[in-house]
């Protein structure tokens, strides 16, 4: 008890003189309601800081206790201010302005760049309604007018309250009385008979107006019989008269009839202020028309005729308002206000029906206005005979000597010897026209393509097309003419399309240098010719070719694109004649003498493509290229010991390793195991970089089962040539034939190392996985392979086949977007949809698969193998035609199974088309 009181003995000792309650919770001082006075001070500043450093904590410095007074910025500033502070202080301004400019740029840049964000994010109100603004500007006067008024929409929010008041008895009572009737008269009416009516007549006789009615109605009953009666008709009413003027009501409207009187208001405004304007007339009739009261829109156009009687607009609409015969009266009263209108005496010629009345008319029209083209274009076009219409046209150029028309037009209808000559008249009486220097041209061409004349005479008037043409560029530029080279152009295109090539050929001689610089020739004439090609014209592509190839003869390139110009819209021959010419220009261009023999060779000429390649031979002696194309001629021809000899020689005089594997190739083609092995033994040591050679090698030991000879072909080709996939994956099937799995998937391995994501690599270990019947380590596989190649078209296609049948599509979807739509992918998504049975859909993807490997030239013959398939099942005769069709032009060369199957040895020989009904076949 002693201790207890001991340890309580605090509370009854006096506190400390620097003691605060609640200091050490933060408290300095509190008032409550309670108390009543001020509040308790706090402890001083003294108290606290004595209390602080007992408990060992800092006392707080106060960062401004150290300032001047008298100066808040420094203790410095009072000091004099001399001239070397002012230098300092102008050195200390430059330094923070040079690096505020150094930061400006950036900081603005980022300023731009938030405040753009923030735009983005929270558009101004003018922003979000721009677009609608614009759309304000496509909205029309009537539309404006029809937008209503803007009413107080708050009162449509707010609920009516509903009041109720008192009604006065009054009203009950009427209301009670609304339903009852009257059984007995009134005792006036007993008295007086009935009421009487008052003086001012204020009732109104029903007796009357009822009988009133049936008089109008019967006089209009009458009316109708009569009119019936007068036409022969049985009934009174002609049902078809009457349905077709019930379809020719207009019913308008309440906006419309209202638009129309608020339009009649302006044009009655605009006639009375303007009475001289001819198209408020003009509109105010027409409008009147549209509403249907054709009276009042003739009576209109006629007051504007008196108004505005110069006007041949207005004539020409008063005409159109009447009927044939009125609208003739009409346009004879134009005629004496507006007699040298042209318009006017047109639209009066096609009221005439019969042409004799509309030559009439045209010929008084001729007599007023002489000079006018088209009414002596139209006036001949009505002659049916030429002879009157030439008389009509040798007067024309009389009146009107400056018409390039009518002279061209005259010299159509001259014979050849005369229209040279009114060619020649029309040169002098106008010689700024090129129009008539190219109608000469095309006349010497027409003169000169007579059948009856001599080849000499017809060549010597031909080259006075070439010359009548330079004349014309030349006479023209001395008259200050200057037509622009693509004006030259489009008129030689017009020249082959109307049949005149060799005014064609003469203008792109003559212009196609034109304006070009020397060293943008090529490229221009080479745009020149790819625009002319396409827009058709191909003998001005072919013109413009002859003349690029006369001033660089020794473009190879050059050449080429002329002979596929001749190739894709020529013959045989001129074909070969521009490969002639290249090749005798161009003698070391291989591609041209191959291209040449292979023409030889397809149009059947056999010897004529041994020829042009001994040629070769002698021009390029090395060539591995004209060597291959002999060897490949004789032996498609059965010629095996010439193609033989000729493979010797290559070896010796070429020596590429290309030509020692077609040896060997060759020879394993014949039989020739021994030889093959041999050739490819020495081939072996001359180039042992090459990885075809030791897969052919390996290929040879394996046909005759000599398994070890095969795997140490192989294996020296992979530490040979080690970053060559296909001969990794040769090895691993070599071991997997027989029966060595394990050691198939090592050798993958470690090929999948040496050269990683590669996807053929990973394609042919899921695929050993797989044939082992390992299908859970062949998934895994296949995820690992995705992953090392998540861009592989031929790994996403195994993904998407080893998905369960629901979520094939779903996987196919994913295998889009990561390969960017491959091939393989795409004629697999074809396949999914053949197996839905969407068959049109599934041949659309087909198409695209085959369209998207040419587009990436990645010819893989795979694609057109299941398209063949697919048509095969659902297709028709000529759907396979047309794969067959497309396969040839593709020429592909790779896929899965397309390669096995092209170098099969017993599929030598055996072109494209068969070669893919084999792949079909093992598809």
């Amino acid at each position: 008890m002693a201790n207890r009181q001991n340890k309580l003995a605090f509370l009854s000792m006096p506190a400390p003189a620097s003691y605060v309650a609640g200091l050490g919770r933060g408290a300095s001082g509190f008032t409550t309601r309670s108390d009543i006075g001020p509040a308790r001070e706090g402890p001083s500043a003294e108290a606290i800081a004595e209390a602080q450093a007992k408990r060992g904590e800092e006392a707080e410095v106060d960062p401004e206790q150290f300032q001047d007074p008298d100066n808040e910025f420094g203790l410095f500033a009072g000091t004099t201010y001399e001239q070397d502070d002012e230098e300092a202080d102008k050195i200390y301004d430059e330094v923070d302005e040079a690096m505020d400019s150094r930061r400006k740029a950036r900081r603005e840049a980022r300023e731009q760049e938030e405040m753009a964000k923030h735009r983005a994010e929270r558009p101004k109100i003018q922003q979000q309604f721009a677009d609608l603004k614009r759309g304000l500007s496509a909205v029309t006067d009537n539309e404006w007018e029809s937008i209503p008024e803007v009413g107080n929409l708050t009162r449509k929010k707010r609920k009516v309250q509903e009041r109720t008041y008192a009604i006065p008895d009054s009203v009950l009572v009427g209301d009670r009385g609304k339903g009852e009737y009257e059984n007995a008269l009134d005792p006036t009416q007993q008295e007086t008979g009935g009421f009487q009516t008052p003086a001012d007549g204020g009732l109104t006789n029903l007796l009357e107006i009822g009988a009133a009615n049936e008089t109008v109605l019967g006089l209009k009953l009458d009316q109708a019989s009569a009119t019936s009666s007068s036409s022969g008709t049985s009934t009174s009413v002609d049902p078809r008269g009457y349905l077709t003027s019930l379809d020719s009501v207009a019913i308008k409207s309440n906006a419309e009839i209202g638009d129309i009187k608020r339009a009649r208001m302006l044009f009655e405004s605009l006639i009375k202020s303007n009475p001289k304007h001819a198209p408020g007339w003009i509109a105010a009739a027409t409008l009147e028309e549209h509403a249907g009261r054709m009276v009042h829109a003739r009576k209109l156009i006629k007051q504007g005729c008196e108004q505005c009687p110069k006007n041949e607009d207005i004539w020409i609409e008063a005409a159109r308002l009447h009927n044939n015969h009125d609208a003739k009266v009409v346009l004879a009263q134009a005629v004496q206000h507006v007699g040298q209108s042209v318009k006017i005496w047109l639209t009066a010629a096609d009221l005439e029906g019969d042409l004799p009345a509309r030559k009439r008319v045209l010929r008084k029209a001729l007599e007023n206005i002489p000079n006018s083209v088209r009414l002596w274009k139209e006036t001949v076009s009505l002659e049916t005979s030429v002879s009157d219409a030439r008389t009509l046209l040798a007067r024309a150029v009389e009146v009107i000597p400056m018409s390039v028309e009518l002279w061209l037009a005259l010299a159509r209808t001259e014979s050849p010897e005369k229209a040279k000559a009114v060619l020649n008249k029309a040169r002098k009486a106008v010689p700024t026209s090129h129009e008539i220097w190219i109608a000469a041209g095309r006349l010497l061409e027409q003169m000169a393509n007579d059948p009856e004349k001599a080849a000499d005479q017809r060549t010597k008037e031909l080259d006075m097309v070439d010359k009548t043409v330079e004349m014309a560029v030349q006479q023209l530029r001395k008259h200050q003419v200057l037509l622009t080279r693509e004006q030259w152009m489009t008129e030689a295109k017009n020249c082959e399309k109307q049949g005149s090539v060799r005014t064609c050929e003469a203008i792109v001689k003559a212009t196609i240098a034109m304006d070009v610089e020397e060293e943008d020739q090529l490229t221009t004439w080479e745009s020149d010719a790819d625009v002319a090609e396409k827009e058709g014209t191909i003998h001005t592509a072919r013109a413009i070719f002859a003349y690029a190839l006369k001033v660089f003869p020794d473009r190879k390139d050059l050449w080429e694109r002329a002979a596929s110009l001749e190739k894709t819209h020529g013959n045989p021959e001129s074909l070969d004649q521009v490969l002639a010419q290249a090749v005798e220009r161009c003698p070391q261009a291989e591609n041209l003498w191959l291209m040449r023999a292979k023409e030889k060779w397809l149009s059947g000429d056999v010897p004529g493509a041994r020829d042009i390649l001994d040629k070769a031979f002698v021009a390029n002696l090395r060539s591995e290229k004209i060597y291959l194309a002999a060897v490949k001629l004789e032996a498609e021809n059965g010629e095996m010991n010439a193609a033989r000899q000729i493979l010797a020689r290559a070896r010796e005089v070429s020596n590429t390793q290309r030509i020692w594997l077609k040896s060997a190739v060759f020879e394993r083609q014949q039989g020739q195991l021994d030889e093959a092995l041999t050739i490819l033994s020495t081939a072996i040591q001359n180039f042992p970089k090459f990885a075809k050679l030791y897969m052919v090698q390996g290929q040879i030991h394996q046909s005759r089962t000599q398994y070890p000879a095969a795997r140490g072909a192989f294996l020296t080709g992979c530490k040979a040539c080690p970053k060559e996939p296909a001969l990794w994956v040769l090895a691993s099937r070599l071991e997997e034939l027989d029966g060595k799995s394990i050691k198939a998937r090592s050798l993958l391995e470690k090929a999948r190392q040496t050269n990683p994501k590669n996807e053929m690599l990973w394609a042919e270990s899921v695929g050993v996985e797989e044939r082992s019947g390992a299908a859970a380590q062949a998934k895994a596989m296949l995820s690992r392979a995705l992953q090392e190649c998540p861009a592989s078209g031929i790994l996403w296609r195994m993904q998407v086949m080893s998905e369960p049948r629901p979520s094939r599509k779903t996987r196919a979807t994913d295998a889009m977007k990561k390969t960017e739509s491959h091939p393989v992918i795409i004629s697999t998504v074809a396949r999914l949809f053949w197996a839905e049975r969407k068959l049109e859909k599934a041949r659309q993807w087909f198409e695209r698969s085959v369209d998207a490997a040419v587009a990436q030239e990645t010819d893989d013959g795979d694609l057109w193998g299941w398209w063949l398939l697919f048509e095969r099942e659902h297709g028709t005769e000529e759907h396979r035609n047309a794969v067959r069709a497309s396969c040839v032009r593709g020429d592909p060369h790779h896929g899965q199974v397309w390669p096995a199957i092209a170098k099969d040895l017993a599929n030598t020989g055996k072109t494209t088309q068969e070669i893919l009904e084999l792949v079909a076949n093992a598809l």
